[in-house]
């Protein structure tokens, strides 16, 4: 089945302005992707000290996600670094955020599944 690119740009304008795409992404090739290092954090905030923790996390950009969690932790975070080195600087400084209590970091070995 063709259809024309002007009635596809179309239907895509019209789901844009009714909200229901929201937004585009590109998706690397994997290889590309996984060069440095990605790791989830943990993170454990003073009481009333998350919104300010969360306004400090804003100003790192390799912070990719950040998600409010229940359980052990506040907040678990996304982050991608170059390297060992730049990774283990980055979590130094999140660690000496005012109102940060504890972090708990787990490396991203290998990403068995996908569906990004």
């Amino acid at each position: 089945m063709k259809v024309a690119r002007t009635t596809i740009v179309a239907r895509l304008a019209r789901l844009e302005r009714e909200g229901i795409v929201s937004g585009y992404t590109v998706r690397l090739r994997q290889d590309l992707a996984q060069q440095g290092l990605s790791a989830f954090v943990g993170i454990t905030v003073q009481p009333r000290a998350g919104a300010d923790v969360v306004k400090l996390l804003l100003r790192f950009p390799e912070v990719k996600q950040l998600d409010s969690v229940s359980g052990q932790f506040d907040y678990m975070a996304l982050l991608r670094a170059e390297s060992a080195e730049r990774l283990d600087a980055l979590l130094d400084r999140i660690r000496a955020l005012e109102g940060v209590q504890q972090t708990t970091t787990s490396v991203v070995l290998s990403r068995r599944i996908d569906r990004a």
